[in-house]
C-alpha cells in the first residue's frame, strides 16, 4: 500500500506542484516541502518556479500572498481553516474607518495581514525589512502600522518616524513573559537568546539577537556559540536542529505554539493534490492593489 509520503511525491509530480512550508509547520510537513522558510520569501520562490500548482502549508494570508504574486497558478491551502490570530475579520473595516477619520496617515502593513488590508496599504513590510521600509517613507509622513503592535514598537525604536501601532499582537509571541525568559537564562546561562520582534518590548530587552524566523536560523548557523534559547514559535526547532545538529536549543517558554500552524497534516496535503482544493483566489481588484504594496516593498534596498 502506498504510504502518504510516496503518494504526495507522486501527486506532486502529476500536478506539477510545488509544496511550500513555513518553518512553524509540523516536522513531517517541512520534510515533504520543496521549500521551507518565511512566508513572503516562500511566495517569491513559488513565483520563480514553473509549477502549475502551489500548495501552501501555512495560514491563509500566506496563501493569499502566493496568489497575489502568481495569479496564473492554482494556489491551495490544505488547512483551509488556518487563520492568523494576530487579527480578525473586522480588520479591513476598522482600518478603513481609521483612514476615513485620519486621511493624513499612510498604512504600512506587515505581510501578516489579509490581502484586503494589503490593498489599503501604501507599502508592506516583513519582520526583517520593516525598518528599511519605514525609512523609505518621508520623515514627516505619519504612519499607521498594522496589525502587530510589537513589531511596530520594535521598528519605531530604530527610526525617527511617527508610527502609530495598531492594537494587535501575535498571541503566541505576546504571551512570552520576562519571567519565563529570565528563568530560561538562569537554567542555561551560557546560551544566547534569539528572539522574534513580535515579542513585547520588555521581553525583547533580554535578547541577544532580535530578528525574523530565518534571521534566527541564520544567526544560529553562523554563530560560534553552541547553545541558544529560542523565543519564537516552536516549529522553528525543526530547521535549527536539521541545520545545526551539534548545537543545543532550548525554548524560552513552554507554550510557544501556534495552533493554526499545526493544522496542516499529510492527509490534508494529499487530499489537496488529489482534488486541487481548497483554492485561494484573491479578487482581482484587491489583488492588483495588494501587489502594488508588495512591489513597493521589493523596491526598497
Amino acid at each position: 500500500m502506498e504510504d502518504l509520503f510516496d503518494a504526495i511525491t507522486r501527486l506532486k509530480k502529476e500536478r506539477n506542484a510545488v509544496i511550500l512550508a513555513h518553518v512553524y509547520q509540523p516536522e513531517e510537513i517541512q520534510e515533504i516541502a520543496d521549500f521551507c522558510g518565511d512566508s513572503f520569501a516562500l511566495s517569491q520562490q513559488a513565483a520563480q518556479t514553473d509549477a502549475d500548482v502551489i500548495v501552501f502549508c501555512g495560514v491563509r494570508f500566506m496563501a493569499e500572498t502566493a496568489n497575489i504574486l502568481s495569479p496564473e497558478k492554482i494556489t491551495l491551502l490544505p488547512a483551509i481553516d488556518a487563520g492568523c490570530r494576530m487579527f480578525d475579520d473586522t480588520l479591513e473595516a476598522r482600518v478603513k474607518a481609521f483612514l476615513s477619520d485620519h486621511p493624513e496617515y499612510k498604512v504600512v502593513s506587515y505581510v501578516n495581514t489579509p490581502a484586503s488590508v494589503k490593498a489599503l496599504s501604501e507599502i508592506c513590510c516583513t519582520s526583517s525589512n520593516a525598518v528599511k521600509v519605514i525609512e523609505s517613507l518621508p520623515a514627516e509622513q505619519p504612519i499607521l502600522f498594522v496589525p502587530d503592535q510589537n513589531l511596530a514598537t520594535f521598528t519605531a525604536e530604530k527610526t525617527h518616524h511617527t508610527i502609530l501601532p495598531w492594537r494587535g499582537a501575535c498571541p503566541t509571541h505576546h504571551a512570552l513573559s520576562v519571567e519565563k525568559v529570565e528563568a530560561a537564562k538562569k537554567e542555561h546561562p551560557a546560551a544566547k537568546v534569539l528572539m522574534h520582534p513580535e515579542c513585547r518590548p520588555e521581553v525583547r530587552a533580554l535578547a541577544d539577537y532580535v530578528g525574523s524566523t530565518m534571521g534566527i536560523i541564520h544567526y544560529a548557523e553562523q554563530s560560534p556559540e553552541d547553545e541558544f534559547i529560542i523565543a519564537t514559535e516552536c516549529g522553528v526547532l525543526t530547521q535549527l536542529e536539521w541545520r545545526c545538529p551539534h548545537k543545543k536549543f532550548y525554548m524560552a517558554g513552554g507554550n510557544l505554539l501556534c495552533p493554526n500552524m499545526k493544522k496542516t497534516t499529510l492527509e490534508l496535503v494529499k487530499r489537496s493534490l488529489e482534488t486541487l482544493e481548497p483554492r485561494i483566489v484573491v479578487p482581482e481588484e484587491i489583488r492588483v492593489k495588494a501587489r502594488t504594496a508588495l512591489e513597493r516593498m521589493l523596491e526598497v534596498k
